[in-house]
């Protein structure tokens, strides 16, 4: 049986050979991939590996919300729209022809549909003429007043009644039993969609999303690696919305199974989870202790840092002025809504703060358990993968039914927005590489453009890499990919045969570029870092290191051009001044686009509103004249962290 990461043997490390000079570079030390599935190896293989852009967050007719919103699509519809095909989408015609279709200007490379593993079995029985529980008044209700019928069985579900009785039996069993059936429909249509040929033009997934709110949004993405999959997805239910209990079953039943089955999971919207995501005392397992960091760490190498319910990279009001960035200024998933939930983020909820009390906690436990990568996705309730451009959104249909019922000038709350993206550097377009690249956080996330970004850390790298064709080789060589940790300065000069410098600061090999397709030139690219200093103070500063502020880049907005140089590359080797080898730290890169128009003041554009007028625009077009919904945006890529940790606290 292979080896699986943490549990029954260590994760394969890549041997870092260290070298002098520029002339000397031997070829890059990158692992080859465990194949773990039978297929046709791909044509397009690459040894230092290539971007690759997908989304892991897609909803479909099998949600309870989605249906209720009334999306169509099932998880076929949204694997050939994620290849290219044109998708129809709510509201619909009484011959069931849409109103509205949708095509990607570019398909994904890879996707997963993550139905809401919750209350899978009620929406197949409430939509089901005929079924033992179509009748029944919950049922009723839902198909009558969606929304209505949605919060009544949702409260239900968050306040950890359980199942509707009227709808599942005393026992829960014809849920139980039916959400098998959706679960069989999901794992068919990721194999029929999965192009095995060499041509390896698609990847798909199989998986779903484990969704509960014990406070706040605490949920998570769980991806299978290859069709061994568990007999059944897990679901916050039956868990008691206790997270510990999936991480625990799919341990057990998964990694610690005799099978090739490899399973992570992928929280997301830590912004609105109320302090419910990243915690030191669960209010069920007790205080995080090794063995707890341990298992979250294996089971959580990733985290989604930006989607359609908002941003989760930062908070607004610190000294990090793009922390602006698509940020929801409640807490409360409910706060677009009701004023009874506008209450500010929760302490600890956004990534940034959640990797600097990671390395709190790896000083205190020897374990980082919030050692996370970044991915960013949709969360699509249309069925409609990708789907991120700002000119002509339709919405997501989440949080709103507005969709379902009719076609609106401003089809969601001004608040959300179209999400993004998740990239990974993988050696080729299969499930086995995309998977690997996940695990050891080989990842970026983009806020919807394809901006391709890529990051290195090591001790011996030289300016003259950005002129190198051999920048990937190089940063492989002397140093680690993002999502890595920096090797000990004594062990890298060792191999280099070189001394090692008692005042050597690590540097970091970036370089990026633009969306040639559906993206605007770039402005800039930053490394953040954070540290907990000596007094144990968390602290973060932000650099910039290639390309620069243009005051001239702006964007008419009359017809949303953008206006202003920018560029199309970046590249910068940037070494840490400020550095201490005695506090560990984490860097990670930001990319920047110049100003464009944001998705609410296309669509105002298009409804041709003028907020001069004797009485202006009301409803959500009422957000075309509001000066608190911004009129422009910085679309941008995060790159995962690569981490120091000081050489006496291994």
């Amino acid at each position: 049986m292979r080896c699986k990461p943490g549990l029954r043997c260590a994760i394969p490390i890549v041997q870092i050979a260290a070298v002098v000079t520029l002339a000397a570079v031997p070829s890059a030390p990158v692992s080859a991939f465990e194949r773990t599935e039978t297929r046709a190896p791909c044509n397009d293989y690459r040894e230092l590996r290539r971007p690759l852009f997908g989304d892991l967050h897609v909803h479909t007719t099998l949600s309870f919300d989605a249906w209720g919103q009334g999306t169509r699509n099932t998880p076929r519809d949204a694997y050939r729209f994620a290849r290219g095909e044109t998708l129809g989408v709510q509201p619909y015609r009484a011959d069931g022809s849409p109103l509205r279709t949708l095509t990607l200007k570019q398909p994904l490379d890879f996707a997963m549909v993550s139905d809401h593993s919750e209350m899978t079995g009620e929406t197949q029985l409430c939509r089901t003429p005929g079924s033992a529980s179509y009748a029944s008044l919950s049922c009723a209700l839902v198909r009558r007043w969606p929304a209505l019928g949605y919060a009544v069985l949702n409260s239900q579900w968050t306040k950890r009644v359980g199942h509707a009785p009227d709808i599942c039996g005393d026992d829960g069993r014809l849920c139980h039993d039916r959400a098998l059936g959706a679960w069989k429909v999901t794992q068919e249509a990721a194999e029929e969609f999965y192009d095995r040929t060499p041509e390896c033009r698609f990847t798909t997934f199989v998986g779903y999303e484990w969704s509960s709110i014990r406070l706040g949004m605490n949920h998570r993405n769980v991806v299978f690696r290859n069709a061994e999959v568990t007999a059944s997805p897990n679901n916050a239910i039956d868990d008691q919305h206790n997270e510990v209990r999936l991480w625990t079953a799919l341990r057990d039943d998964c990694l610690n199974a005799d099978s090739n089955c490899d399973v992570l999971t992928i929280p997301h919207n830590s912004n609105l989870s109320r302090g419910d995501m990243f915690w030191v005392e669960h209010p069920d397992a007790g205080t995080i202790d090794r063995e707890l960091a341990e298992l979250r760490a294996t089971m959580e190498p990733l985290i989604e840092i930006t989607q359609h319910k908002g941003d989760s990279e930062c908070r607004l009001g610190g000294r990090d002025e793009l922390c602006n960035f698509e940020t929801v200024s409640f807490g409360d998933v409910a706060g677009h809504a009701s004023p009874m939930h506008r209450m500010p983020p929760a302490p600890g909820v956004f990534v940034r703060e959640a990797l600097t009390e990671g390395l709190a906690l790896r000083s205190r436990l020897g374990v980082n358990p919030y050692k996370l990568g970044i991915i960013g996705s949709t969360d699509t309730h249309l069925g409609t993968p990708g789907y991120v451009a700002e000119k002509g959104f339709v919405g997501h249909a989440a949080g709103s039914v507005t969709a379902r019922l009719k076609v609106s000038a401003m089809p969601d709350h001004p608040v959300w927005n179209p999400g993004g993206l998740a990239g990974v550097w993988a050696e080729e377009n299969s499930r086995d590489s995309i998977f690997e690249a996940m695990r050891r956080r080989e990842t970026f996330g983009t806020s919807g453009p394809r901006i391709v970004v890529r990051l290195f850390g090591g001790w011996a790298y030289d300016k003259s890499m950005c002129q190198s064709s051999d920048f990937a080789t190089i940063g492989y060589d002397r140093g680690v990919a993002m999502g890595g940790d920096l090797p000990d300065q004594p062990e890298l000069a060792k191999l280099a045969k070189l001394p090692a410098p008692a005042d050597a600061a690590p540097s970091f090999a970036v370089f990026a570029s633009r969306d040639p397709i559906d993206g605007h030139v770039l402005e800039r690219v930053q490394i953040i870092k954070g540290w907990i200093d000596a007094n144990g103070a968390p602290r973060e500063r932000v650099f910039d290191v290639a390309g620069e502020v243009n005051p001239d880049a702006s964007v008419d907005m009359a017809t949303c051009t953008p206006r202003g140089e920018g560029h199309d590359q970046l590249c910068s080797v940037w070494s840490d001044p400020e550095f201490d080898p005695g506090l560990a730290s984490f860097y990670y890169a930001r990319v920047l686009e110049n100003p464009t128009c944001r998705w609410t003041w296309h669509a105002c554009l298009a409804a041709g509103v003028d907020c001069d007028g004797t009485f202006g625009p009301r409803g959500h077009l009422a957000a075309c004249c509001d000066e608190q919904v911004p009129k422009t945006i910085r679309e941008r890529a995060w790159t995962s962290p690569i981490w120091y940790t000081p050489a006496d606290d291994h």
